[in-house]
């Protein structure tokens, strides 16, 4: 293979697992949908009436009248990736010989996790008796991630910035007394900005480097339905998986005999966030008390690869991920006629596997708790407001990137442990 080729081949491989890891590895889809939901770590919002459960299932405004719900939360994190043995392989392209040399002048602990804010807004309008119809504006997909130039995770990630903007169209209706159901629409927006450090063609050699901006639209599908019989509020709703096709341009900078070959080239990522299957109960256990359970199954296998097409070609690279079951318990209690409490807890696993955990998402399970309360400020108008301490599980990165055809190979070696808040706040208004 030329130096050319050769520099074409390392910077193709940057732009794969660029887009891969930022765009979807697990924990970059965000839960807070609703200030109500985090008051009870969303443990009942597909049974659950109203516009502020419009996201987790389309039948329920089937029964809300004129609605309009927005809320912000503001995610605090605070985590630590540690260095553990992070380390290069060399091979000599004349004898074939291949020496192991540590993270060149490497910082071995980094804070990578940002801080951000997450708005919702929902309307919800009833056409008839039986037929309403809802517009949800949503941000499922947020995050960033910032590593310094000379960090032991460089040249796994860079900087690391997803954006999304989902804007979603709902019809729902009363079938009967006790039985609800909906359907939806979602045109969803993705704008990503990846970059990463590339080691250089020789230890002796400068880092090069590369970036990636893309964006794209694409489309997908909901559905649900819930059953109301006094006591109990049943609810089922399904998310289909969308397919992202992000266009935009990747810009390398070689160091060393290559540099005359950077590239400053188009190319296309496609990928597949994951489909969502939820299940929940509500139960009216007094009445002032009503507990909640919900279950979410994530397909996150359908993120099985991403393929990428440039000029003169394209390739494949897998990801490894697993599907996962997320759980979550919680209650409401109706502390006045104007006011309600809430609590709860929820598990999140990492669909993440141990042999492949990129520094762009170190992602790990998670314990999500939560308080929350609701109040009426005036009639029609309530407030709500809700706390959640995101507890996560130490966990390992480890990923291992080949450039120029494979003479060199960066080993990601490292720890990350951590914590989070979000503060969520919201309002409600029936007109």
């Amino acid at each position: 293979m030329t130096s050319r080729n050769m520099a074409r081949a390392g910077a193709l491989a940057i732009l794969m697992t660029s887009v891969a890891a930022p765009a979807f590895a697990g924990s970059f889809y965000l839960q807070e949908q609703s200030a109500r939901g985090m008051g009870r770590a969303n443990s009942g919002e597909t049974a659950d009436k109203g516009v502020e459960s419009m996201w987790w299932n389309a039948a329920s405004i089937a029964r809300s009248g004129r609605e309009v719900t927005m809320s912000l939360h503001a995610i605090r994190l605070d985590a630590e990736a540690t260095n553990d043995g992070s380390y290069v392989t060399y091979t000599n392209p004349n004898t074939g010989d291949r020496y192991d040399v540590p993270v060149m002048n490497a910082r071995q602990t980094e804070k990578p996790l940002e801080n951000g804010l997450v708005p919702n807004f929902a309307i919800a309008m009833p056409l008839t008796e039986r037929l309403a119809v809802g517009v949800a504006v949503a941000a499922p997909y947020n995050f960033t991630t910032k590593y310094s130039d000379n960090s032991f995770a460089r040249y796994d990630a860079g900087t690391s910035e997803l954006r999304s903007a989902d804007l979603g169209l709902t019809a729902a209706y009363q079938v009967n007394d006790w039985l609800d159901v909906g359907a939806g629409v979602n045109v969803e927006y993705v704008k990503a900005k990846l970059t990463s450090a590339m080691p250089g063609f020789a230890p002796t050699f400068a880092d090069g480097s590369s970036s990636l901006e893309g964006d794209g639209f694409a489309y997908g599908w909901n559905v649900g339905a819930q059953v109301h019989t006094g006591k109990w509020d049943l609810g089922l709703s399904y998310r289909s998986a969308i397919e992202h096709e992000l266009e935009g341009d990747i810009v390398t900078t070689l160091t060393g005999p290559l540099a005359p070959n950077s590239v400053d080239s188009a190319g296309s990522a496609e990928i597949n966030t994951p489909w969502f299957a939820s299940a929940s109960v509500r139960y009216a256990a007094t009445d002032k008390l009503t507990l909640n359970a919900q279950i979410n199954r994530i397909g996150w296998s359908e993120f099985d690869a991403i393929r990428v097409s440039y000029t003169g070609g394209g390739d494949t690279i897998h990801q490894n991920y697993e599907d996962v079951t997320t759980g979550a318990i919680g209650l409401d209690y109706a502390y006045s006629a104007k006011t309600t409490l809430r609590a709860g807890v929820a598990y999140d696993p990492t669909p993440t596997t141990d042999q492949l955990r990129t520094a762009r998402i170190p992602d790990a399970d998670r314990t999500l708790f939560s308080v929350g309360l609701n109040t009426e400020v005036t009639e029609g108008v309530g407030f709500d407001a809700a706390v959640t301490y995101i507890a996560m599980n130490e966990s390992k990165m480890h990923d291992d990137r080949n450039f120029y055809n494979g003479l060199v190979t960066s080993h990601l070696r490292g720890d990350i442990e951590g914590s989070g808040l979000v503060f969520s706040m919201g309002t409600t208004i029936k007109f």
